[in-house]
């Protein structure tokens, strides 16, 4: 791949970050997550400028046909005993998927198709996974390192977050005892 100046695009596929010329760069800290962990008082009381996940992306043209790249750098930790997650999203063109791969960390993937049963499946390093259509996906780091993941999605998908909102996804991951627990939300 080249970068529209003509140089080559390089990823370091031990920790996915880009060598580029324009990468774009997006942080989500604490303060942006009202409302995604299920005790929003401990999420309050951690740090609001605390960086939770930043993503970095490839400059991509706008049209369709043509595909974003980039990597979601999900931070170890947890608020209260839920593991620390990605917002998580549907795209708004419902019927475009989307691929993940795992770079580094351990942790869930949590799929939740629209009009069927949430599951999740383990990301690690070298783990593929396929996001179908018509179905939200978050990552969930279960890990003590950063997990980061590299996704190819296609330009045209956007990202509905609202969709969502208020009741969220029907699978938690929690801390149980040191132990990874999957919980089915408001059980």
């Amino acid at each position: 791949m080249t970068a529209s100046s003509g140089l080559p695009v390089r990823v370091d596929l031990l920790t996915g970050h880009f060598d580029a010329i324009n990468v774009q760069h997006k942080s989500t800290c604490m303060r942006d997550l009202q409302g995604v962990f299920s005790d929003d008082a401990a999420r309050k009381a951690l740090p609001e400028d605390f960086e939770v996940y930043h993503v970095e992306m490839l400059a991509s043209p706008q049209q369709e046909g043509e595909l974003h790249t980039g990597t979601t750098h999900l931070m170890p930790g947890k608020v209260a005993d839920e593991f620390f997650m990605t917002r998580g999203h549907f795209h708004q063109r419902r019927e475009q998927a989307e691929f993940y791969f795992g770079l580094r960390g351990e942790g869930i993937l949590l799929l939740q198709p629209e009009n069927a049963p949430a599951y999740t499946e383990q990301v690690f390093a070298g783990s593929v996974h396929h996001i179908p259509s018509f179905t939200a996906h978050r990552l969930v780091n279960t890990g003590h390192d950063v997990l980061s993941a590299l996704a190819v999605w296609p330009v045209i998908a956007g990202h509905d977050y609202q969709s969502l909102q208020p009741d969220g996804f029907r699978i938690r991951v929690f801390d149980r005892d040191g132990k990874v627990s999957l919980e089915v939300a408001g059980v």
